[in-house]
Formats: C-alpha cells, sequence, structure tokens
C-alpha cells in the first residue's frame, strides 16, 4: 500500500498542466470559457487501508447536482488564485476539516464540467478519526470508500447518456452503490483521474 509520500510522487510524476483538461465533451464546448473551481479529495487511513472522503450534497430544487455523491469543493472566490486554498477553504466550510489539519500531496490536472466549470482537484490527507462538522444547507453526509474498492474495475460501468445540450451522446462513469451511495459523473471522473495517476488504471479504461 502506498505511504503518504509515495503518493504525492505519483502525482508530481502525473501532473502536466500542457495537458487540457480532461472532457468527455465536444470540442466546441470545451472552448467556451469556464468559471474555475476546485475540489479537495481527502485521502484518510481507515481499518488498515486508505479510503476517501466524499460528502453527498443537501437536495436543492436550483442546483443540478444536489443529491449527488461529490468531493468538498466549490467555485473559486473573486481573487483566489491557488486551487489549493480554495479547496480547503470549501472544505472546512462544508465538513468542517481544519486547512491546518489537512496535508497536501499533490493534485490532478483541471477537468470540465457539464455545469461550465473548470474544476482543479487537489490532493491532501487528514486525520482520521476526525470530528466533521456538516454544513448543513449544503452536506447532507459524509463518508467514506476504500481505495482498493474503487480502483477494482468490477466495481464500474459507463453509461451512454444523451444530453439536449450536446444532441448527441456522452459516456458517463458510474460506480455501484457503496455503503447506499452511487458515485457517478464529474466525482466519478476526478475519482478516476486519481486512480491513473497512481498507476491503478490507465486512461484507455476511463470510458470503456
Amino acid at each position: 500500500m502506498f505511504t503518504s509520500a509515495e503518493i504525492s510522487q505519483h502525482l508530481s510524476d502525473a501532473f502536466n498542466p500542457a495537458i487540457p483538461p480532461e472532457s468527455p465533451y465536444p470540442l466546441a464546448y470545451n472552448q467556451q470559457p469556464k468559471q474555475p473551481a476546485a475540489v479537495l479529495i481527502p485521502f484518510l487511513w481507515k481499518k488498515g487501508e486508505w479510503h476517501l472522503l466524499f460528502i453527498r450534497r443537501t437536495l436543492h430544487e436550483l442546483d443540478r447536482h444536489s443529491g449527488q455523491v461529490a468531493f468538498p469543493g466549490g467555485r473559486c472566490d473573486s481573487g483566489e488564485t491557488e486551487a489549493e486554498s480554495a479547496a480547503l477553504r470549501e472544505a472546512a466550510e462544508e465538513v468542517g476539516v481544519h486547512p491546518k489539519d489537512v496535508q497536501i500531496l499533490g493534485k490532478l490536472r483541471d477537468m470540465l464540467t457539464i455545469t461550465n466549470y473548470r474544476v482543479t482537484p487537489v490532493v491532501g490527507r487528514m486525520p482520521w478519526p476526525y470530528k466533521l462538522v456538516l454544513q448543513p444547507e449544503e452536506v447532507s453526509r459524509a463518508f467514506t470508500i476504500p481505495l482498493g474498492w474503487l480502483a477494482d474495475p468490477a466495481n464500474r460501468e459507463v453509461r451512454q447518456r444523451d444530453i439536449s445540450l450536446f444532441g448527441e451522446p456522452i459516456p458517463v462513469i458510474f460506480f455501484k452503490p457503496y455503503d447506499g451511495e452511487t458515485l457517478w459523473g464529474a466525482s466519478a471522473r476526478m475519482t478516476m483521474l486519481l486512480l491513473e495517476a497512481l498507476g491503478l488504471s490507465d486512461s484507455e479504461q476511463r470510458y470503456t
């Protein structure tokens, strides 16, 4: 199993800012301006193995991502130029993880979302157990999924979904339910980027 230093080294080796953002969408959509955002992918050591911390977003009628499984995160504030600071701020606001308690391990290449964001996934390690304080207006639950389970290709599939915005089917990653929760969509793509950076999957498996 990886050490924190090994995770950080894998992320550093895989990171290449010259590579375009990850996106399954048509080229014309990718070239449109996007709002900057950041998420924190929190690693934690639990029951003898690495887990990732996820949240389930609170249901809101006007929020396209409400009720979905996600990583803590959100749009960057005006003048916020560092993805790391934005990710840590959002994690503190949403689940009460103090920035000083997170060891930044690296980041993944940006990815584009259907809601017009360019998201930078920041990877960090947090202590565990940890007293989380959920912001109920944004987060209804926090839970963890083992890294080993996420790395097993038997636990995920790709579905083609018709997106009216594009007029053509788009591949969408779905993981099998875990602890009653289904990881899919943008957060599933971020998870696949992480697995690829760690050498636990490869890009050819992302949408197959």
